[in-house]
């Protein structure tokens, strides 16, 4: 057996240099800027309009990161960067690394949070009008986008016809904009906040299907959902940011909601039985002690158990191949 090294804790520990590094390079369009077209410090300076010593510095770190390779004076993106950190692409991340970059500050009161069992964070989840709002959910869209496109495949939404559904917390509306996309003749229904269903109905509008989504102003918490009025219902990456109690009672609104037969897709960060799981499913509790009153990352019996309780009969588990899990409920 080999002697430990102190490899995997340094690259810990410098895990803030990387988020910046990544973050600074999608901010000022580096890989972009180098989709299909290898350039050297000097090109990649003038274009992006920053210092020849930044660029350098910033290319360094790119490829230290494994995100660029470098051969004969010119930089290029790795699969990865192709795929993820090219601006206007559906699976753009690079959004994504700019807001957590900007959240370093919540993060250095963790220690505070963890002692506490209480929230830190300016931005908590329950403040509708926050601005960070706006930041955030077009950034984690991506994020759904292939989890949404997965799931309508499954469900055979394509070939379902005139169905419905309710997106509860729609976020973006990415889960509406990608299944529209699948079905012509469906309507895709969000109800959350008034200010992030304005950023939804912009979003779906990009896609060319804003005609059949129709938004409702509301807190989920209070807002009925109406009873045998959807084929099927969605909830994205909302249930971790509530209590064990407010989940029952949302699933059950749901069932309410749903037609004879429908069905609920639940979309999250969802461990193990045993507590194990995706490393950054596993890390994402931190994130809730943060920024929430009551969440948590929970595991798979737990949702089982709750949907049970709401009156669920049959909970299926949809792998995705990302961090996330998508359970199926009727």
């Amino acid at each position: 057996m080999s002697a430990p090294t102190p490899e995997k804790v340094m690259q810990i520990t410098t895990g803030g240099w990387a988020a910046s590094i990544l973050a600074a390079g999608a901010q000022h369009g580096i890989f972009t800027a180098l989709e299909g077209r290898p350039s050297s410090a000097e090109e990649i300076a003038q274009g992006s309009g920053i210092s020849a010593r930044g660029a350098q510095a910033l290319l360094d770190g790119l490829t230290g990161l494994g995100l660029l390779t470098l051969s004969n004076g010119l930089y290029q993106n790795t699969a990865d960067a192709s795929a993820f950190l090219v601006k206007n692409k559906p699976s753009y991340l690079g959004s994504l690394a700019e807001v957590f970059v900007q959240d370093f500050a919540t993060w250095q009161k963790l220690p505070e949070a963890v002692k506490t069992g209480d929230p830190v964070a300016a931005n908590t989840t329950d403040v509708a009008d926050n601005p960070f709002w706006h930041m955030l959910v077009p950034a984690i869209a991506a994020l759904s986008f292939p989890v949404a496109k997965l799931t309508a495949e499954k469900l055979g939404i394509s070939a379902a016809g005139p169905v419905s559904w309710l997106d509860v917390g729609g976020g973006s509306g990415v889960w509406s904009a990608v299944w529209l996309g699948e079905n012509s003749h469906a309507k895709g229904v969000q109800l959350d906040w008034p200010g992030v269903n304005r950023i939804a109905r912009g979003f779906v509008e990009h896609f060319g299907v804003a005609n059949r989504f129709q938004t409702i102003d509301g807190d989920f918490h209070t807002t009925d959902f109406g009873s045998a009025q959807y084929d099927f219902a969605i909830l994205g990456h909302i249930a971790h940011q509530e209590s064990p109690e407010e989940n029952i009672a949302i699933f059950r609104k749901f069932r309410k909601a749903l037609k004879p037969g429908g069905t609920l897709v639940v979309n999250d960060f969802i461990l193990n039985n045993d507590r194990t799981g995706h490393p950054f499913t596993m890390m994402f509790a931190t994130q809730m002690i943060l920024v929430t009153k009551n969440g948590n990352t929970y595991r798979e019996t737990d949702y089982r158990q709750w949907l049970n309780d709401a009156g669920f009969q049959t909970v299926n588990v949809l792998p995705t191949g990302t961090p996330s899990t998508v359970l199926l409920a009727t």
